[in-house]
């Protein structure tokens, strides 16, 4: 497929519903995400299903592409149902959704990251080549 690389960009509760769509079901290995207090950063690397470029359910597959995800004026970092430690486990990224002065990342298996803020400053950068992949996300519905 020829679909240019993502970079996108959050400022408020509706630009990181975008971000939100565009990561559902990423891959994201736990020793892929820090949180840097002196510079207020917050990132992590993923594996994200390309939606934009999908072609349905028993088209063909579909691809995925590693991504950085980078949140600025983050202040302290809070996690649920996961550990540090656990650098070989991988979540699914569910969702991300933005509060006053909060964002939530969801993930699969109840895990859950809350990163306070000073302001929504999030930003989406896809790198590399992406890859095919016969492996469509579902969800029981």
């Amino acid at each position: 497929m020829t679909d240019k690389p993502l970079k996108l960009r959050a400022e408020d509760a509706d630009d990181l519903a975008i971000l939100s769509a565009a990561l559902q079901d990423a891959a994201v290995p736990v020793v892929d995400m820090r949180f840097f207090p002196e510079d207020k950063h917050f990132m992590l690397a993923a594996s994200r299903y390309r939606w934009e470029s999908d072609r349905g359910a028993g088209a063909g597959g579909g691809e995925r592409i590693t991504t950085a995800v980078i949140f600025d004026n983050v202040t302290r970092v809070r996690r649920r149902g996961l550990d540090q430690g656990d650098g070989d486990r991988i979540l699914a990224l569910l969702a991300m959704e933005a509060g006053e002065g909060v964002v939530d990342l969801l993930f699969s298996g109840d895990a859950a990251i809350r990163l306070e803020v000073e302001k929504l400053a999030c930003r989406l950068d896809d790198f590399g080549e992406a890859w095919p992949t016969i492996f469509r996300p579902a969800h029981k519905g």
